[in-house]
């Protein structure tokens, strides 16, 4: 009986691959996708931000059922919208562990991918031959916010509905098509219910399609390619007589059988907070959310959510200027671009930390601390001297990219250098030397300036004295580190990269926690000083 349904089995899967490629993609996506046997912990996030796209999509398709997108006031005088997900929580039977779900997903959604996003950035999963892998998921990260930003108007509560209206004007700040820009963005001359159905429509439907077809390309480009391991080093180079790598094995079974532990781990923490603390104390559901949408009531604080305050608090850092906001608009928008231009402004040969120089370990633990201290100041009311800080945090964020190609360059620069550069390849020995000069410029004027006001507050309030010196010292000690790196070929060093994958050792294991307990202390101290 068990070989006839085996027969049975193996015809119908041999009637399948006769008109559809199964089996061919089986073998070339799983079984026989041979991937590096030295994965840790870290690659565990890929998979888990697919499990979680996938949460998203079922769980939106159960709230569309019920959802409905009016922001039009009903016979109790409540907006359509916002009664909508209160008769999902109420009413509809298991409708608020889907709503639960849901909500807990979009925040789990970008711990996940910001995670990922890390593991690429210290292991070099952005460099050759993986650039284009890396701009798809640097595009999957734009979609996502679209999405989540669009997603968050719907339950059209107060923040909902106010932060709404915050981050379309500032597209206001563009000049000459931004006033036309905002208008065209709503639908109307503010945020109404004609604005609610085109996100409504957008949510659900036009982005996710994007994403959905973005996350295919990547990982069909990453297939292409192949993966990424901790030491940077490629398996393909080295292969037997069959044509596989020594130092490979299939993705199936030992890494699905690995990721099935990532994902327990992952739902017990997911389910944990989606039926003990959904609102992630105030983080994933906001407390003004959960009263109705009132164009006439302003909340005392307007914040988006806790995954958009970093690029929120570059926006507040970056003061006006000749009467327009439109360069803390760039400013957002630029640290999102230049994620993605990380492949070409690492100029490094070695790919993973763990064989980088002390210069750039030293520059991405202050990136870390900018990030997570910009995300912190971004979800809090804006003061002085947390703008001060948040101009500091700014400063070292832009820095880390856009002096990468001086403190990972190979060669040390020198005049001799630059002049044979100069005679060979002028124009990109003067793009260079204008990029270095630049960088240096704007860390040295900031630094005058900075100091030119110290002179003039000396005898004035000191509270003041404190926000200029928090910003002199980062600033100094970004110039400083520069020069060093410049001065000092020791930093600038790289260690021996092995031709054959290792395993982590101990000593590597240390000196990540030690890291990863610098980050987070001195964010939380640096931010939370104030």
């Amino acid at each position: 009986m068990t070989n006839q349904t085996n027969n049975k089995a193996k015809a119908l899967l041999d009637w399948v691959d006769a008109r559809f490629p199964l089996s061919r993609m089986m073998k070339e996506h799983v079984t026989e996708y041979y991937a590096p046997k030295n994965f840790n912990f870290w690659y565990f996030f890929g998979s888990l931000a697919l499990l979680v796209l996938v949460i998203q999509i079922v769980s939106g398709i159960f709230l569309t059922m019920n959802y409905k997108p009016d922001g039009n006031l009903n016979q109790y005088h409540l907006p359509a919208a916002f009664t909508a997900v209160e008769y999902i929580m109420r009413d509809v039977s298991g409708g608020w562990i889907i709503r639960y779900m849901h909500s807990t997903g979009a925040s789990m959604f970008f711990i996940v991918v910001y995670l990922h996003m890390f593991r690429g950035l210290i292991y070099g999963s952005f460099k050759k031959p993986r650039e284009l892998v890396w701009v798809c998921g640097a595009l999957i990260f734009l979609a996502l916010m679209a999405e989540a930003f669009m997603g968050y108007l719907l339950p059209w509560g107060q923040m909902s509905f106010w932060g709404a209206q915050v981050i379309i004007n500032l597209f206001g700040a563009i000049p000459v098509i931004g006033p036309d820009l905002s208008t065209w963005i709503r639908g109307d001359f503010n945020v109404s219910d004609v604005t609610l159905n085109r996100f409504f429509a957008l949510h659900v439907i036009a982005v996710p399609l994007v994403l959905v077809g973005l996350v295919v390309a990547h990982l069909i480009a990453l297939h292409e390619v192949g993966s990424n391991n901790p030491d940077g080093v490629e398996i393909k180079k080295l292969k037997d007589e069959n044509g596989i790598p020594l130092d490979g094995i299939p993705f199936h079974p030992y890494y699905t059988v690995k990721d099935i532990l990532g994902v327990v781990v992952f739902l017990i923490v997911f389910c944990s907070i989606m039926f003990f603390a959904p609102e992630g104390g105030g983080y994933f559901l906001e407390a003004p959310n959960f009263d109705p949408a009132n164009s006439l009531k302003t909340p005392a604080h307007i914040a988006p959510v806790w995954y958009f305050t970093p690029f929120y608090a570059i926006l507040r850092a970056i003061p006006s200027f000749a009467g327009t906001q439109v360069w803390g608009v760039i400013g957002m928008g630029a640290a999102v671009i230049l994620i993605a231009l990380l492949p070409w402004l690492d100029r490094s040969p070695v790919k993973s930390v763990r064989y980088r120089n002390a210069t750039f370990k030293t520059m991405l633990v202050l990136f870390l601390i900018a990030f997570i201290g910009l995300g912190i100041l971004g979800a809090q009311v804006a003061t002085d001297l947390r703008t001060e800080i948040a101009q500091s945090f700014t400063i070292f964020y832009f820095l880390f990219f856009l002096g990468m190609p001086i403190y990972t360059s190979p060669e040390r620069p020198s005049l001799a250098a630059f002049k044979q550069q100069l005679r060979s390849r002028p124009l990109a020995a003067l793009f260079a030397a204008g990029w270095v000069g630049g960088v240096m410029l704007i860390a040295v004027l900031v630094s005058i300036y900075d100091l030119y006001l110290l002179a003039r507050l000396f005898f004035a309030d000191p509270f003041q004295i404190q926000t200029l010196l928090i910003r002199v010292f980062s600033v100094l000690y970004m110039a400083f580190f520069f020069v060093g790196t410049l001065l000092n070929t020791k930093l600038n060093a790289d260690q021996a990269v092995p031709e054959r994958v290792t395993m982590s050792t101990t000593r590597q294991k240390i000196m990540f926690f030690v890291y990863a307990a610098i980050t987070l202390a001195g964010a939380y101290l640096f931010a939370n000083s104030i």
